[in-house]
């Protein structure tokens, strides 16, 4: 398992969205600086990377062309306090609270005190940041609040929403931002981006490319949480069947205990919901029945984490149930 990814803060180069990048700069070299940007793409593409690109250059750090189209130098005053959480004209509204628990979602209160912080002019700065990280987060009250900041645009004030799914955001959001959209990598480059940070090799991080659907970021967190070893047991289990090999289930439901369990069982159910729905293709090429017992197989899989997680259910009993609907499926 290799070092997980540091904080965005704390990222001087982004790769390959050079596009979008390049927009935004066209854009602030234009005069033509929207006072609100939604950055979207699927997780671990750099969007919150971008974002905090963004925020050192319009705080003022200066330029590396070595980082990149929107890097900074690392050194710089401005670089330092952003990396340190305590430039006093950049604001992060996010889930997690003042005591670093992490909430299910953005509440308003931390909408307002964003409001608040653009009500001020820059302290230091020729603008004025926030980086909402992310507006997917926003329950239905926060999303309604941030409306009065995107109806009401601040005098050099500057608001990035990170988005995974705008389609998703309500549209009178959507309609007063401009979208800088990341596009997803090549296998080639996901997989060098990912050994060169986590020196696996090239099987492996061909392998953490493919899980990640071409996002470095979510291939670096994929090697840091053990995905490699939860397919491997994804896999071992899947040949298995119609019988099941109870030593290896039951030596991974010691891994879903406490709080990092959910990331485990959250893990284990995606590796073996991908390599079900793999296997239902290859079925479906091949003419092969028992399709529909499968395809059901691999909704409940899909869906096992979410719900487990919101009606507060044993981890252990969901994955063995989940094993006997594959088991079923395997002898029809």
């Amino acid at each position: 398992m290799s070092e997980a990814p540091p904080h965005p803060r704390d990222v001087f180069d982004l790769v390959g969205q050079q596009a979008a990048e390049a927009a935004f700069e066209d854009a602030r070299a234009r005069g033509r600086l929207h006072h609100a940007w939604l950055v979207t793409g699927p997780p671990g593409l750099g969007k919150a990377t971008l974002s905090f690109r963004i925020a050192r250059r319009l705080l003022g750090a200066a330029p590396d062309p070595g980082h990149g189209l929107l890097g900074a130098a690392p050194q710089d005053p401005v670089s330092r306090l952003v990396s340190q959480d305590a430039h006093p004209d950049l604001m992060v509204v996010d889930r997690t609270d003042s005591d670093g628990k992490v909430r299910r979602e953005i509440l308003v209160e931390e909408v307002r005190r964003l409001n608040e912080f653009f009500s001020k002019s820059p302290a230091s700065a020729p603008y004025r940041v926030a980086i909402v990280d992310a507006a997917d987060d926003l329950n239905r009250n926060a999303a309604n609040a941030i409306l009065k900041t995107l109806e009401e645009p601040p005098p050099r004030g500057v608001l990035l929403l990170v988005c995974h799914a705008p389609g998703r955001l309500i549209r009178t959001i959507r309609s007063r931002c401009r979208t800088l959209k990341l596009a997803p990598l090549p296998e080639d480059v996901v997989a060098g981006f990912v050994a060169r940070r986590t020196g696996a090799d090239p099987e492996q991080a061909l392998r953490l490319a493919r899980m990640s659907g071409g996002a470095p970021g979510r291939a670096w967190a994929l090697a840091s949480e053990g995905a490699l070893e939860m397919d491997d047991a994804a896999r071992a289990l899947l040949q298995g069947l119609p019988d099941l090999d109870r030593t290896l289930a039951l030596s991974l439901t010691d891994r879903f205990r406490g709080g990092e369990g959910a990331r485990s069982f959250a893990l284990l159910a995606e590796r073996l919901a991908a390599r079900v729905h793999d296997l239902v293709l290859r079925r479906a090429e091949e003419g092969i029945g028992g399709l529909d017992a499968w395809a059901e197989a691999w909704s409940t899989l899909d869906r096992l984490p979410r719900e487990v997680e919101a009606l507060n259910l044993d981890r252990a009993e969901a994955l063995f149930t989940a094993l006997a609907d594959l088991r079923a499926a395997a002898r029809t």
